[in-house]
């Protein structure tokens, strides 16, 4: 078991200030929806009771190195906005603040239980069989091989000199996230849209950059759904909906009907009970209490996901007795998952799950 580990402590050794700045206005950018200049008032008035600029580098400074570093730009009405060099960067803190502590190894392995042709170097070798591909053979230890058989003789190769390095399958995963943007994810006190938010962006730079053949869709759903694109994940903010699960859950079997994979996912985050139907006459909407009407064309959506083998895992970040029954009855006509998570908590749930699908289903 490894111990601590200690480092030399140096005084004053910091983070120079616009790198501290900038860390804050990351942060900011998502609560305020990806708006830089009410981010950059957020700033100004916490400059003001905090004096986290000094007189060698005050507000102006870090705005001007934002725009000459890429991060900013002026649109044609004189607005500030942020690039998408910024967009990535946001993205790539938000992985960093959620799922930072994986490691290389064993978790994000996309491995079935195959061993062969596959597309991932293992550690173990073995000896040659007709049919291999050369290009997964061992050189190191082949010629090893052939060096101790031929004993000072001339150096030759024969088959029984060969290792093969074994290798594991790969599976392919396509991920439809599902995010509540439904009033209720900013009632109540509790702000669980930019938690929601982060995961999504975490999720998205995770997987298109350490899983690049994996596809990722994301959806949000209130009053309808629409699918959302990935840079698009800072600007999200909640609207004046109801929630129409039967929506999302429509657009996202469409989705995954179109993909390749064999292994199909839905992540749903969501903090409240399905409150509406799209019909042909206008919206039906109920949001008091568990309308059966509704229920009954979610639990369909959810029975429909089941028969085309696309797991289903909700995030539930609600504690309402009612609700926890409605998502078990839910989950039970998914044949799926569901986990009742903390805000806190919500990130780590969500990654982990999206690896043990991709462990389970080939």
């Amino acid at each position: 078991m490894k111990g601590f580990r200690f480092e030399a402590f140096v005084p004053g050794e910091e983070k120079p200030l616009f790198d501290q700045l900038f860390d804050l206005l990351k942060e900011l950018l998502i609560y305020t929806n990806g708006d830089v200049e009410e981010a950059i008032h957020w700033m100004n008035e916490l400059d003001r009771q905090y004096q986290i600029t000094n007189a060698e580098y005050g507000m102006g400074d870090f705005i001007r190195d934002l725009e000459e570093r890429g991060f900013l730009k002026d649109r044609q009405d004189g607005v500030k906005e942020i690039t998408s060099k910024m967009e990535q960067v946001i993205r790539k803190g938000a992985l960093e603040e959620l799922f930072g502590k994986i490691k290389k190894g064993n978790s994000g392995n996309h491995s079935t239980m195959q061993a062969g042709s596959g597309d991932e170097n293992l550690s173990e070798f073995r000896p040659y069989r007709f049919g291999d591909s050369m290009d997964k053979i061992a050189l190191t230890e082949s010629l090893y091989n052939a060096t101790v058989r031929s004993a000072g003789t001339s150096l030759s190769f024969s088959e029984e000199d060969l290792v093969m390095r074994e290798t594991e399958y790969q599976t392919q995963t396509s991920t439809v996230l599902m995010i509540d943007i439904s009033h209720s994810m900013i009632l109540y006190g509790e702000d669980r849209i930019t938690p929601a938010k982060k995961v999504a962006m975490a999720l998205s730079e995770y997987i298109t950059t350490r899983f690049p053949k994996d596809t990722l869709d994301i959806i949000v759903f209130g009053n309808d759904a629409w699918e959302v694109s990935i840079k698009d994940l800072p600007y999200l903010q909640v609207g004046p909906f109801h929630t129409n699960t039967v929506a999302g859950l429509q657009l996202a079997r469409e989705i995954l009907r179109r993909k390749k994979n064999p292994n199909k996912q839905i992540l749903m985050i969501t903090d409240g009970k399905p409150s509406c139907l799209k019909e042909p006459g206008g919206y039906y909407k109920n949001s008091f209490g568990l309308d059966r009407k509704i229920v009954n064309k979610t639990l369909n959506e959810a029975a429909g996901c089941r028969r085309q083998k696309i797991n289903i895992t909700t995030f539930m970040i609600a504690s309402d007795s009612y609700l926890r029954e409605f998502i078990a009855e839910f989950t039970e006509a998914a044949n799926g998952k569901a986990f009742y998570s903390g805000l806190d908590k919500l990130g780590s749930f969500v990654l982990h799950d999206y690896l043990n699908n991709k462990k389970k289903n080939v």
